[in-house]
């Protein structure tokens, strides 16, 4: 016998756990299972999966019910909308609002003496500037946007069985409407431009200095002169009372119908109103509404194509399953912004891409669920592989999910409206799609499944 392997003896195998407790501080977690939450979570959702593949119909019919019912909410959508601006885009009791209230408390708005430096808001008018390329000073220009100002102050209105013009909404100086600085200067007569010397940035008239930098633009002025030899631009304003919100709105409607619908060769006419800004982005709703059913179309067809893609059989392409993925993310959104319009939540436009992060997430996890049903063992009963299912996927769709909904609900607390919106419309959403995307999944996975077993 050889003598070194004679000396050589064997050590005994040492368990790694005393291995460990020879670091320091080690012991204690070589005593600790790390999976106390992990093994509960996963013997509940393998219950979980267990019974709704032996009871699937059930779990068909909830998720229906529960949206049908919920989905009563977008009866109140109209009565529900706050688009303000102001108020869904700016903090709320922020400093500026607070000043803003003192100073217009202080320095109070007077629309019979109306002075535009006193105002606190961005008040209701409207305003148009008029371009040429060439001169835009000559009687021929100016006779055109004579004739343009007549047509709007002269424009009737109907409202509550009785027409109105610009004269009574206007906001008024010395019982008078605001003027238009250039055309008062010419006392609303073209030919009384050849008669006047016009100086810029100010005016001059007897006592009187007026500020012409507010009506003209591109101005040119004669050398070494104040002189004004030509201009590019004129701006335009038509103030109002702020006192019947309902008859400036109509007058400011009537106003860009009238405009967009006036021509001419030789000027250009751009507008804008005090509430063009706002009805711009009401407008938006239609645009979204049409991209939903867009995406939702494309998701769907990706997921189709995707299965069938991978797999050509007709008995292992579950083309139903893609759908029903798509269809609970749908319910989802249906369910939330019902439940939440139900309660009296307002509803901000931005809340209005909810749907598109949902789809994704919804998406994302229906995928999660297939592959793990795929690495289940074909000759196990449905109920059994849904179990397994839900055992390897669940857990790590619930902390995605969680992780999420507590990011949107923390957003909650951001004082911007449009912003807490969102995230509350957004994480209502995800909790009812967590919860149809297991019901509806396992119902369609156990429907499809069940004529092949």
């Amino acid at each position: 016998m050889d003598c070194n392997s004679y000396n050589q003896k064997e050590e005994p195998a040492v368990p790694p756990s005393i291995i460990l407790s020879k670091e320091p501080g080690f012991a204690a977690m070589a005593r600790c299972r790390m999976d106390c939450i992990e093994k509960p979570l996963q013997s509940f959702f393998k219950k979980m999966g267990e019974s709704v593949g032996s009871n699937p119909w059930w779990f068909l019919i909830t998720p229906l019910i529960v949206s049908a019912a919920l989905g009563s909410g977008f009866y109140f959508t109209q009565d529900r909308l706050s688009n303000n601006i102001e108020e869904q885009f700016t903090p709320f009791n922020g400093p500026a609002k607070t000043e803003r209230k003192y100073f217009s408390e202080m320095f109070p708005e007077d629309d019979s003496m109306f002075s535009s430096l006193r105002q606190t808001t961005d008040g209701n008018y409207a305003t148009l500037i008029v371009t040429s390329e060439s001169n835009i000073l000559t009687v021929e220009m100016l006779k055109e946007i004579l004739s343009l100002d007549s047509k709007i102050r002269n424009m009737l209105v109907e409202f509550d069985k009785q027409s109105f013009k610009y004269e009574g909404i206007c906001a008024k100086v010395m019982e008078k409407c605001n003027l238009n600085i250039i055309l008062d200067i010419i006392d609303y007569t073209a030919k009384n431009i050849d008669t006047v010397t016009l100086t810029f940035p100010w005016y001059h008239t007897g006592n009187t200095t007026l500020p012409l930098y507010t009506s003209l633009g591109g101005v040119t002025t004669q050398r070494d002169t104040s002189v004004v030899k030509s201009a590019k631009a004129i701006q335009l304003y038509y103030y109002l009372k702020e006192d019947n919100k309902t008859k400036n709105d109509l007058w400011l409607e009537s106003f860009i119908s009238l405009i967009s619908n006036s021509s001419s060769p030789s000027l250009q006419v751009s507008y804008s109103t005090s509430m063009s800004m706002q009805w711009e982005f009401e407008k938006s709703p239609g645009s979204v509404i049409s991209l939903f059913a867009i995406t939702y179309s494309i998701a769907i067809t990706f997921s189709i194509m995707t299965f069938c893609f991978f797999r050509l059989d007709n008995v292992r392409t579950k083309v139903w399953v893609g759908y029903c993925g798509v269809l609970s993310t749908s319910l989802a959104v249906l369910s939330g912004f019902g439940l939440l319009l139900l309660v009296g939540q307002p509803f901000v436009m931005t809340a209005a891409s909810c749907p598109f992060m949902i789809l994704g997430i919804g998406i994302d996890d229906m995928f999660i669920m297939i592959s793990c049903w795929q690495k289940t063992r074909v000759l196990d009963s449905v109920p059994e592989r849904l179990g397994e299912t839900y055992k390897d996927a669940a857990i790590s769709i619930t902390i995605t999910t969680l992780t999420d909904v507590l990011a949107l609900f923390l957003g909650c607390i951001t004082p911007f409206g449009s912003v807490r919106s969102f995230c509350l419309y957004a994480g209502i959403c995800l909790c009812f799609c967590y919860f149809y995307k297991h019901l509806n999944y396992t119902r369609a996975k156990t429907v499809d499944v069940m004529p092949l077993t």
